[in-house]
């Protein structure tokens, strides 16, 4: 079979449709092998053309078409897209199609969830419901009737507002929703099935009252509270800090267990991954709490920044996204430890996003040339294109930002907006010139900071020259320098913080950095100080500063900005790091540096310092985050390092752990945010105590433990110290949760992040558990995508057992969901930080692939590009 080569399509290329549609009637029969759709459109020409109509189309079984109430066969029907022409400049357009739910295991389109009918039409699978222009940029108003049978399926759910229902007498009932507010085709949702529901209100500032319903499946009732709770204080937030309201009469959101994303925003019906709705202390820990409020949070946030306003291409896609992770991560600061919350950011930028900047994927936050949209579902375009929105806000300032934003969406309320459009209304609404600032939009990879400094007694003058360097990405070789606004602090000897003045006059903390090399001269500097530099990960950036031990060890005790004493201490166990593993190459032991074992045991016995703040200070990054630190490395050596330096932190710190451990246990479970720090340097202590021999303590707290955080905890502190009782452990647990599918996810993401050379050998056993299916996606992440993220030691075996067991994942997936298999292709297309010889072992692997005959287009875009 000769493979076709897939087409790519560039932003510069894009064209407004040559067709509106106003609005989409929609009449839906439900039937699990064979569902009817009637779409009854109402479309017009746009401008004087006599172009064809070119309707989207996937997996579809065509039945009627009619124009104007008369039925037509006129028509050219290829595999992907109905052609209709010679059309009258305003019709109505009726089309009828039948599709098979039953068999799309690509969860695209409409599909079983279990019992459950459910929707994804996110980036284009409405395509797999009707022949439609499946592209955002076309906004209707959506009329649905769903027709179904009443005793499987009594909930029938979609866009908008509940109008009229009705009971038919084959035992079939009727629902008809009406959506006010137009959308793209990518927002229409449908939800049929049994479900316990949540029932709640909330009253907008202008008192309104909003219906509120949360659809679980039966038995799970007692599981959505948290869910319910965060989508109030979401509302309330939304209101509070950014004056905007909630604009239908009710809000629904449904938990569906086979879902490929996180959450979907629909207006007004949010389908979920249950992952992020069912949550109570006997089955979700602090950070499945946390996670539930932060995506709740997120698709809330959505209706305004991706529903009222979205986007008018798929290239523009951060412009909805990158602007709402930034809104549910400021949700989420508000609500509990903003500098907690702002390390996890960076923890994710700096080992996911940096990887993928450096990899064969690398793109800017809006891609100029795309295959497959799903492939740009990316952390660049979420969390580096919120790094990009908090870079406006600290440039321009909350209330700037704040009328920015009030702006952009009164102006293109109801419409399409671009990337442009947004920087212009921060622009417009600030007076600020931003500019050379839009080139982050524009242009891939991780900007390198090179910071020198110099001091002059005699003037009291201090001296930054700050350099800029933006490495090569493929299709860019040549990179422009880029508005990074740098936040700096500076501190004497002793500790003290000190005024930033220019010229004699006091400044702010942000210098703007917009030439290729820039100096920034601070007079009425008493003293040589120590500089805090990019404060909070004031830009998305990798920084480059001759920092001493002694000078990180002070910021590390001194520095008033909390992110800089994470910040510092991890920087000391880099160095830790890149030193021995030169070391081990020099066939020398491993040894912890003095200085990050003072600074270690100085932040233990610090009783001042918060406690959430404590525990992230004391983790070591994953080895992901370290591949980072090297231009190549032989893993097993970095991993070698990070486990001995994990080791020789415990035992010499024993005393001390025992007590951080000892001190900070909770009488009772809470999800007050005070308590989850407690547990957080708890658990962090229980690790290190775990790897000191001290199995009692893992043991006990394991059986004792009156909330799955603890449980947890321990289960993965007796696995990851390979202690014997894990096995017992393990088997317990599977035994007590077996029946509840979330739950029993920790169980096989605990296995196949244990380390040991039986690894391999026990995801293949993982993978005929009777649970394991890879039709679902959760289970999928949690075996296999928990293997090749967060075990790299054995993914990366020299043996090539890890790439095998993943290519044959991917080539079964390849049929069944692309989407799925091109995120877990992730980890064998960034393989630049490895060394020469699993470099050509991953080669040959995705050469292996790329001969697949019906390889998808989400594998052939990664894999082409990998290999180039």
């Amino acid at each position: 079979m000769t493979q076709i080569k897939p087409q790519v399509q560039y932003r510069e290329d894009y064209q407004p449709p040559h067709y509106w549609i106003d609005t989409l009637d929609l009449d839906i029969q439900l039937h699990e092998n064979a569902t009817e759709v009637v779409a009854i459109s109402r479309v017009r020409r746009n401008g004087e053309h006599d172009e064809p109509l070119v309707l989207d189309g996937e997996q579809l079984n065509l039945l009627q078409v009619a124009v104007n109430g008369v039925d037509i066969t006129q028509y050219q029907q290829t595999e992907n897209s109905l052609i209709l022409s010679q059309l009258p400049e305003v019709f109505v357009l009726t089309i009828k199609t039948q599709l098979d739910p039953q068999a799309n295991t690509a969860l695209e389109g409409l599909y079983k969830s279990g019992s459950a009918f459910c929707t994804q039409c996110e980036a284009q699978g409405f395509r797999r419901i009707t022949y439609y222009l499946d592209r955002p940029d076309v906004l209707a108003r959506f009329s649905t009737r769903i027709t179904a049978d009443a005793t499987a399926y009594p909930y029938l759910l979609s866009n908008g507002n509940r109008i009229d229902q009705g009971n038919l007498d084959d035992g079939r009932h009727w629902v008809q929703w009406q959506d006010p507010f137009p959308k793209p085709a990518y927002l229409f949702a449908l939800v049929a099935g049994n479900f316990d529901v949540l029932r709640d209100s909330y009253t907008t500032v202008s008192g309104r009252e909003v219906a509120l319903e949360i659809f679980v499946d039966q038995g799970n009732l007692h599981r959505a509270g948290h869910a319910m709770d965060s989508l109030k204080a979401s509302m309330a937030w939304d209101e509070q800090r950014c004056h905007l309201e909630y604009d239908l009469d009710i809000y629904m959101i449904v938990a569906v267990d086979f879902f490929n994303m996180g959450a979907m925003e629909n207006k007004g019906l949010n389908v979920f991954n249950a992952k992020f709705v069912l949550a109570d202390p006997h089955t979700a820990t602090d950070s499945d709490y946390l996670d539930v409020e932060r995506v709740i949070g997120h698709e809330y946030f959505h209706n305004w920044t991706g529903n009222r306003v979205t986007c008018r291409d798929w290239f523009q896609l951060s412009l909805k996204e990158g602007l709402t992770v930034f809104r549910d991560q400021e949700f989420s600061s508000d609500l509990g430890s903003r500098t907690v919350n702002r390390i996890q950011n960076v923890r994710m930028m700096r080992g996911a996003q940096f990887a993928e900047d450096a990899g064969p994927m690398a793109h800017p936050i809006r891609p100029d040339a795309v295959i497959e949209m799903n492939n740009f579902y990316t952390v660049t375009v979420y969390e580096k294109g919120s790094e990009v929105i908090r870079m406006l806000h600290t440039l321009l300032g909350e209330q700037a930002f704040q009328r920015g934003l009030a702006l952009y969406l009164q102006r293109f309320d109801g419409q399409a907006a671009t990337c442009d459009d947004f920087v212009a209304a921060m622009s417009e609404a600030s007076g600020r010139d931003l500019t050379r600032f839009t080139r982050w939009y524009s242009q891939a990879g991780t900007p390198v900071l090179t910071v020198t400094d110099e001091y002059d007694a005699v003037q009291q003058r201090y001296t930054l020259t700050v350099q800029q360097f933006t490495p090569t990405t493929p299709g860019q070789p040549q990179k422009l320098p880029l508005h990074i606004p740098l936040s700096v602090a500076l501190y004497s000897a002793q500790g003290e913080p000190l005024t930033l003045t220019m010229d004699g006059q006091i400044v702010g903390p942000v210098l703007d950095v917009l030439e290729a090399e820039q100096r920034f001269v601070l007079d009425q500097v008493p003293s040589k100080p120590t500089p805090a530099l990019l404060q909070s990960f004031s830009a998305p950036v990798k920084l480059d500063y001759p920092y001493s031990d002694e000078q990180l060890t002070l910021l590390a005790k001194h520095s008033i900005d909390e992110f800089v004493r994470w910040d510092a201490v991890q920087m000391l166990i880099n160095k830790a790091v890149r030193d021995n593993v030169s070391q081990l190459q020099r066939q020398q032991p491993v040894v912890v540096p003095r200085p990050l074992l003072d600074v270690f045991r100085a932040t233990l016995e610090d009783e001042t310092l918060d406690k959430a703040l404590q525990a992230q200070m004391l983790m070591l990054p994953d080895i992901g985050s370290l591949l980072e630190l090297f231009e190549q490395v032989d893993i097993d050596l970095l991993g070698q390092v990070h486990a001995q330096l994990h080791k020789e932190l415990a035992v010499a710190l024993q005393p001390l752990w025992l007590h951080a451990y000892e001190h900070n246990r909770t009488p009772q479970y809470s999800i007050a945010h005070p308590d989850i720090a407690k547990r957080a340097i708890k658990n962090v202590a229980l690790s290190y105590l775990a790897l000191a021999n001290e199995a009692g303590l893992v043991q006990q707290q394991y059986q004792t433990a009156d909330n799955m955080t603890d449980t947890l905890a321990a289960m993965k502190a007796a696995v990851r110290a390979e202690l014997t009782e894990a096995g017992a452990l393990l088997a317990d647990f599977e035994g007590k949760w077996q029946q509840d599918g979330l739950v029993l996810d920790n169980w096989f993401r605990l296995q196949a992040t244990a380390p040991g050379d039986d690894t391999v050998a026990r995801i293949q056993q993982l993978m005929t558990h009777p649970t394991f299916s890879l039709n679902n996606p959760n289970r999928v992440r949690a075996v296999v995508g928990a293997f090749i993220m967060g075990n790299p030691l054995q993914f990366h075996r020299l043996d090539g057992a890890g790439y095998d067991l993943l290519v044959s994942v991917l080539t079964q997936l390849n049929l069944s969901n692309p989407q799925v298999a091109s995120r877990l292709i992730t980890p064998l297309i960034q393989f630049a930080r490895l060394d020469d010889a699993r470099q050509q072992q991953i080669k040959a692997r995705l050469q292996q692939l790329m001969a697949l005959p019906d390889l998808s287009r989400d594998l052939f875009e990664k894999i082409s590009k990998a290999l180039a």
